[in-house]
């Protein structure tokens, strides 16, 4: 088994994070920008999941709701606006340990409705529509905005996917960092850092095409790969990743073969059925989470390599595990790390040519 959680680059330092940047160095999925940086001009409107958002000037007070939203917030340089965050699967990325420490911890999963008003924002951000939207867990757009405070909510979970029932949704189109790249333009423009953006765009798309690179044009079209966030029950139905994901624009990258075809974003599918094809690479989410039974990577090898069914797939009996941070299989600038970490698995095992 190979442990690749910490072999993925962490994004760049501040310092080169807010450097000049030409707009030729802006490629593959996000798309260009102007070269010059130009300023906010207030008041701003956006459309933003089906709501027009108004901003008059910058927030000065932010609650994060969703680790993948905080860790952009932060990746701008706007870790001193934020007053609050909810909604964690593991550890922050490893440059804003310290700065982290020091934010209001809401919840680790859903906050309350009452405890991210207290903090008296201004805006509120959210990586999925379930905690803010029209059946929001935390708090539908109107309470927020009856409040006077603004929503903002990640384009990456309401583009081209329907959320109704409070899951994971479906996601009727291939997700691609076009959307974060939005999501980061954005929130740019929102608090007019257009600079800062652009910079970190920029990195993500050269990290990006280094992975890419790094498995030299490899056809890996025949390589069946299956991404396993999670389970219930650990031998029951398990959370597999979804053909239009980020599990699947991480695979569509590289060339690889997701074994689900389902729109839906995180089905539950059993054992019986991955079997019929057969992976040769299981890739296993990691957490800090214990939320269900299999959020475990241990527990979740253990059963691999046990149960009489899964014992027998080609990825199991050959090893074939990758351990891939669960923020890297969300929409979120981490996909960039799971195209990395996949990237460096698959030559590892040999599979690459």
């Amino acid at each position: 088994m190979i442990d690749f959680d910490r072999l993925a680059g962490r994004l760049v330092a501040f310092s080169r994070i807010f450097a000049p940047i030409s707009a030729a160095a802006i490629a593959l999925g996000c798309l260009s920008t102007p070269a010059a940086a130009a300023s906010t001009h207030y008041p701003l409107e956006l459309a933003n999941c089906g709501h027009t958002v108004r901003f008059d000037k910058p927030p000065q007070k932010i609650v994060s709701i969703g680790q993948g939203m905080t860790e952009i917030l932060f990746s701008l340089g706007l870790v001193d606006k934020v007053a609050g965050t909810a909604v964690w699967v593991g550890p922050v990325l490893k440059e804003f340990e310290a700065e982290n420490r020091r934010i209001k911890r809401l919840a680790d999963n859903d906050p309350s409705f009452e405890s991210v008003v207290g903090e008296a924002p201004d805006l509120v951000t959210a990586e999925f529509e379930w905690h803010v939207g029209s059946q929001g867990s935390v708090g539908k757009r109107e309470q927020f905005e009856t409040l006077g405070i603004n929503t903002y909510v990640s384009p990456a979970d309401c583009v081209a996917k329907v959320n109704t029932d409070g899951g994971d949704g479906v996601r009727k189109q291939l997700f691609t960092m076009d959307l974060i790249c939005q999501e980061i333009r954005e929130l740019s423009q929102i608090f007019d850092i257009k600079d800062r953006g652009d910079a970190l765009i920029a990195d993500l798309k050269k990290r990006e095409s280094a992975a890419v690179a790094s498995i030299g044009g490899a056809k890996l079209g025949d390589i069946p790969v299956v991404f396993w966030f999670s389970s219930k029950e650990v031998a029951g139905d398990a959370f597999i990743a979804g053909k239009n994901g980020a599990p699947a624009y991480i695979l569509k990258t590289l060339g690889a073969r997701n074994v689900v075809t389902t729109e839906e974003e995180w089905p539950l599918v059993g054992w019986e059925t991955i079997a019929s094809a057969n992976p040769s690479v299981i890739v296993i989410a990691t957490m800090d989470r214990r939320r269900y039974a299999a959020d475990d990577p241990a527990v979740k090898i253990d059963f691999l390599e046990k149960d009489p069914v899964t014992s027998q797939l080609d990825a199991v009996r050959n090893k074939r595990f990758i351990q891939m941070d669960a923020q890297s299989m969300n929409p979120t600038i981490r996909t960039i790390d799971g195209i990395e970490t996949l990237a460096q698995g698959i030559k590892a095992f040999g599979l690459s040519q």
